[in-house]
């Protein structure tokens, strides 16, 4: 659509015109320093493969986040590994796989190259759940994450098909509106994010305990805490029980006895009986 000479450009009509009509990896990169400016809380930015190139790994790096994304079994993408250029592919064909049920079949440490920057990176060649015969490769930009945890962080970008699946199929994100306006698609997808938004939250007011925001983890910890209290008071019960069944002991030794045995024990230890005295 072309750029309406009608709208000032300083507006924020005008910079979503102009933003309507950059290429897609180009408006990524703005929202992502937009994000950025707006101090949103983020440690990684999850891709497709259709944003994941040796290119955008830098260049989200140079923004401030780390990338763990989805490589494209192409020829045309090359990351260095063992001093030499190479395809995700033909790392995979040269290396040696794991044996047996891992969760991942190959894990290697590589580099994005673009230009005269180079990162490190982590690539994991993962089985393929559709097709056993297959596989599918994941690169991170932050090589300190394992392999189960670039699996599984990567696994949530899953919610994001299930948040298009819902406003596509369930709140009519593309056959409510037919207008060639652009005002009013903006305004249109703006309604069926906020529907979205609203009943995400009642969802999690009703359904998802973790609503109740700080307080489930503090609960969390207080019921860890009695489990653990639990333990200590039985072990320290058996320990009487065997102590007066086989020895005969006055109650003043015994208690002596106790007494030592508490004052051996890890500061941690103390911390709790402290608390719970």
């Amino acid at each position: 659509m072309e750029a309406s000479l009608d709208i000032d450009a300083r507006s924020n009509g005008g910079k979503l015109r102009k933003l309507a009509q950059t290429k897609a990896t180009s408006v990524m990169l703005t929202l992502l320093k937009d994000a950025k400016a707006a101090d949103i809380p983020a440690k990684y930015v999850l891709f497709d493969t259709w944003f994941c190139s040796p290119s955008s790994l830098l260049q989200v790096k140079d923004i401030g986040y780390d990338v763990i994304g989805m490589v494209k079994k192409s020829d045309k993408i090359h990351f260095r590994y063992n001093g030499r250029m190479q395809s995700a592919p033909a790392i995979f064909r040269a290396a040696k796989k794991r044996r047996g049920r891992s969760s991942y079949l190959l894990s290697v440490e590589a580099e994005a190259i673009k230009g005269n920057q180079a990162i490190p990176v982590k690539l994991v060649f993962v089985r393929n759940r559709n097709n056993r015969q297959d596989y599918l490769i994941l690169v991170s930009t932050d090589v300190n994450l394992s392999e189960e945890e670039i699996i599984q962080t990567y696994g949530k970008r899953w919610n994001i098909e299930v948040f298009f699946k819902m406003c596509k199929s369930y709140l009519k994100l593309g056959k409510e509106s037919r207008t060639m306006s652009y005002d009013a698609m903006t305004a249109h997808v703006s309604v069926v994010l906020a529907r979205y938004m609203l009943l995400s939250l009642e969802q999690r007011r009703k359904v998802d305990k973790r609503s109740i925001g700080e307080l489930f983890y503090i609960s969390c910890d207080e019921l860890q805490d009695l489990q653990y209290m639990d333990a200590l008071f039985m072990v320290l019960k058996k320990l009487v029980s065997m102590i007066t069944e086989k020895w005969l002991f006055l109650e003043n030794e015994l208690n002596t006895m106790l007494d030592s045995f508490l004052e051996n024990l890890p500061n941690v230890w103390h911390n709790y009986l402290n608390r719970c005295a």
